[in-house]
């Protein structure tokens, strides 16, 4: 009898709870206050009761759709234009009907990596007295706000664990605003004039691998090797590898935030992604050699997440502030993953800070934007400083040749939130030369227009320069004369030499 009632208890259970299962939803990432991709089409989706008929309005568009069997359905938006009136996008079926109000059309843009992309604009202002002006004038309703937190899953979701909800910018809600995403959009705010949208998903304190797609594992010898020992859980194993990483837990492992984060709204267009990490694959052993490759990996993987092979993707190199046994190689990593198209790299080396989460996130949004405005917005705005582009060696010196640096080159120095302002007087630092045997020496340096002459009097025969090739460096001094700093470069990168001290 008790075997009986028991059996009649779950049955009466699966029969109550079914009903719930098939009620009528949006995908969690649709909520009041969001923000649309203009010009694209765009796929809404969400859960209904199985086989049940559906329709989907916004603005003027009215759509009709079924769920399947499963109860999932999706419609197609056709592109729409920019709108920052808020409208009602509404799923209706027989029975029920959902409305998600205030939603606008503009530009829609990820931000992800660790605790500089996470940094709240509160927190930048503990140490910014300039940034509470900001805060109180944050009254800007165009600009929405988008907060994922989720654990590290094995596998995809197809939907985020907890709705995260859209925030309107204001005095009261933009403290808690990744100060980075912010400056970024009000900058693009300011000058597109449309209403501008941020999805972030970063979190603190984690390597590049779990943001990778676990598909896109491929391609090198150390991510394929990642990517099985990742499968395995296998942290020690991971930390013994050359080129692996240090991983504490399973927010460590190949893909868990991504499955968790990013693959339920892939779905969802975006105009691009900004992304600012690095900290977490080059401090006290971890290992920032094949960071070149994860990035393409990176990259390459959100692309086809999101059906967009050309989707921009810009990001931050690490600043010379707080930086790690390994920073030093680790940015020239970052520099060699420029050769990807349609990215861009925003240098922070002259934004100086007292540890390792400089406070000034103004000029990072700042620069940021203006690869987006030149690249993907048309607009006419400098958006690099100078990057390395090849050299020329000639008896005992050389010289090298940058991309950006047509209008050329100055010796200048920043402080705080000012603009660069140059020095003539001033010398460069931070250059030496490689002598034949592959040893580096410092050198003196002038600038000759739009190259730079390098020469050490230790070395009769250079074979290679690099620049702000240290842990840490300080007020370095080249720019272009936009006032942009130089990036740090070698030109063999071949001869860099890093030992990161692996655990036994």
């Amino acid at each position: 009898m008790n075997t009986l009632r028991l059996i009649a208890a779950c049955v009466l259970l699966l029969f109550v709870a079914a009903p719930s299962q098939a009620e009528l939803h949006f995908a969690s990432i649709f909520g009041s206050n969001m923000v649309l991709q203009r010009g694209v089409p765009v796929t809404v989706w969400g859960r209904a009761g199985s086989g049940e008929k559906l329709t989907v309005r916004f603005a003027s568009e009215k759509i009709e759709t079924t769920a399947d069997a499963n109860g999932d359905w999706s419609v197609t938006l056709p592109p729409l234009p920019a709108s920052s009136e808020g409208q009602a996008l509404n799923v209706a079926s027989q029975t029920e009907a959902l409305e998600i109000r205030n939603v606008l059309v503009g530009e829609l843009w990820h931000a992800c990596g660790q605790s500089n992309m996470a940094m709240t604009v509160e927190w930048m202002a503990h140490e910014l007295p300039e940034v509470k002006a900001d805060i109180a004038n944050a009254n800007l309703p165009l600009i929405r706000f988008c907060r994922i937190h989720a654990g590290p899953q094995p596998e995809p979701l197809k939907e985020l664990e907890l709705s995260p909800g859209w925030a309107v910018c204001s005095p009261k809600n933009v403290t808690k605003f990744s100060g980075v995403s912010f400056y970024f959009a009000r900058k693009l705010q300011e000058k597109l004039g449309v209403p501008i949208g941020i999805i972030n998903t970063s979190r603190g304190g984690t390597p590049i691998e779990p943001f990778i797609p676990r598909a896109a594992f491929t391609s090198h010898p150390t991510l394929e090797k990642e990517g099985e020992l990742g499968d395995r859980e296998d942290l020690e194993a991971l930390r013994r590898l050359p080129g692996g990483v240090y991983a504490r837990d399973a927010n460590w492992l190949p893909g868990r935030l991504f499955n968790s984060r990013l693959a339920p709204i892939m779905r969802l267009p975006v105009r691009g992604a900004i992304w600012y990490q690095g900290e977490s694959n080059s401090g006290t052993q971890e290992d920032p050699h094949e960071y070149a490759h994860k990035m393409r990996a990176l990259i390459r993987g959100w692309r086809d997440a999101t059906n967009n092979e050309a989707l921009p993707f810009y990001f931050v190199q690490l600043p010379g502030s707080g930086a790690g046994p390994g920073w030093s190689y680790l940015r020239e990593q970052q520099r060699l993953a420029t050769d990807v198209p349609h990215t861009g790299m925003a240098v922070t080396l002259d934004l100086v800070g007292g540890n390792i989460h400089p406070p000034n996130k103004i000029d990072v949004g700042d620069r940021l934007a203006r690869w987006a405005l030149a690249k993907d917005y048309g607009q006419q705005v400098t958006y690099s400083g100078p990057l390395f582009d090849r050299q020329e060696i000639d008896g005992d010196h050389i010289t090298v040749h940058f991309q950006h640096a047509e209008s050329g080159l100055m010796v200048a120095s920043k402080q705080g939130l000012e603009a660069p302002q140059e020095t003539p007087d001033g010398k460069l630092t931070y250059f030496e030369v490689a002598d034949t045997d592959g040893q580096w020496h410092a050198a003196e340096a002038t600038i000759d227009g739009q190259t730079v002459v390098v020469t050490s009097p230790k070395v009769t025969a250079p074979i290679a320069v690099r620049y702000a090739y240290i842990v840490s460096p300080q007020h370095v001094p080249l720019y272009n004369r936009e006032g942009l700093p130089a990036s740090p470069f070698c030109s063999k990168p071949e001869l860099l030499k890093y030992d990161p001290q692996l655990p036994k």
